[in-house]
C-alpha cells in the first residue's frame, strides 16, 4: 500500500512539472489574481517572523518525547485511534514545508492588505503549531482558530506559540467532524483544510466550508495529489457550484469563490 501511495505520489509531481506554468502572473487576465500570483506565489522576501517560526520547527525535529496521539484519520473511528508517536517524527513527516507556510503567510498579507480590517482565519487540523504560527504570524489584529484531535499534539503546538508570543490564535481539541460544525464561524476569509486525508472527510469539510466563506474568500486544500482518493477530491472541489477560480500549487491547492472572476483553473509551480 505505501509503495503504491509513494508511486502515485511521484508519478503525480512528475505530471504536475511538465504541465505546470511557471508564469509570474502573464496571461492572467484577472488584475486581482495576476496580483495574486505576483505578489504572493512569486515574493522571495523573507519576512519577520520567518527565522524564529524555522527555528521552532528545528527544535521539534530534535525533540524525542513520544506523545500518545489520538488519531481521527484514514482509520474512521469516531473515537480515534490512539497512537504513541515521537515528536520528531510528526516533525519531519507531517508539518507543511517552509516553503508552503511561508507562500500561507504571504498570501494572509495580501488578503489583509486588500480587505483593510482583521481577517478571520480557520484551520483545519493543527499538528504542532508551525503553519497556525505562519498564518498568525502575518498580523496580531487578525483571528487564527485551529482544530485539532489530539490534545498532547495540541499542547506542543501551544508551547510553540507562546514561545514566539503569538496571542491570537484560539484552539479547539476533538474530532473535526464535531467541531467544524459547533465552533467554526459564520464568515471566513481563509479556511487552510489539513485534517482527515480522505474523499469522504475532504469534501465533507470543504463543502461545509464553502457557503461560509467572504466573497474574497480563499480555501486552501493541503495535499491534494497525497493518494488517488485526495486527487478524486480535488477534481470534483474545484468544479463545484461555489468555486470560480482554482489553482494547483502541487502541493496545495486553492478555492477562490469571488463570483466575479472566470471559471478558471490554473496548474502553477510554487
Amino acid at each position: 500500500m505505501a509503495k503504491n501511495s509513494n508511486f502515485h505520489r511521484t508519478w503525480a509531481f512528475v505530471k504536475h512539472f511538465f504541465t505546470s506554468w511557471n508564469t509570474t502572473g502573464e496571461g492572467i487576465h484577472s488584475p486581482y489574481l495576476f496580483e495574486f500570483v505576483r505578489f504572493v506565489l512569486r515574493d522571495r522576501n523573507t519576512y519577520y517572523c520567518f527565522a524564529d517560526i524555522e527555528r521552532r520547527r528545528e527544535m521539534l525535529w530534535s525533540c524525542a518525547d513520544t506523545l500518545d496521539v489520538v488519531d481521527f484519520g484514514s482509520q474512521g473511528s469516531p473515537e480515534g485511534t490512539h497512537v504513541p508517536r515521537r515528536v520528531c517524527d510528526i516533525a519531519r513527516n507531517h508539518l507543511e514545508s517552509p516553503q508552503v507556510g511561508q507562500a500561507l503567510f504571504r498570501l494572509v498579507n495580501w488578503l489583509g492588505a486588500h480587505e483593510k480590517r482583521p481577517l478571520e482565519i480557520l484551520e483545519l487540523g493543527t499538528s504542532l503549531g508551525i503553519t497556525t504560527a505562519y498564518l498568525a504570524a502575518a498580523n496580531s489584529r487578525n483571528r487564527v482558530m485551529t482544530m485539532e484531535g489530539s490534545g498532547a499534539v495540541l499542547k506542543v503546538a501551544q508551547g510553540v506559540w507562546k514561545a514566539l508570543k503569538l496571542e491570537n490564535i484560539e484552539w479547539v481539541e476533538g474530532n473535526v467532524d464535531d467541531t467544524l460544525l459547533i465552533h467554526a464561524r459564520e464568515r471566513l476569509d481563509m479556511a487552510y483544510v489539513d485534517a482527515n486525508h480522505t474523499y469522504e472527510a475532504t469534501l465533507r469539510y470543504v463543502n461545509a466550508l464553502l457557503p461560509r466563506m467572504k466573497e474574497k474568500g480563499v480555501i486552501v486544500l493541503d495535499d491534494i495529489h497525497y493518494s488517488e482518493q485526495m486527487e478524486q477530491a480535488w477534481k470534483e472541489l474545484k468544479d463545484d457550484k461555489w468555486v470560480t477560480t482554482s489553482m494547483d500549487l502541487y502541493h496545495v491547492g486553492l478555492l477562490f469563490v469571488d463570483p466575479h472572476y472566470l471559471k478558471r483553473h490554473y496548474i502553477i509551480r510554487l
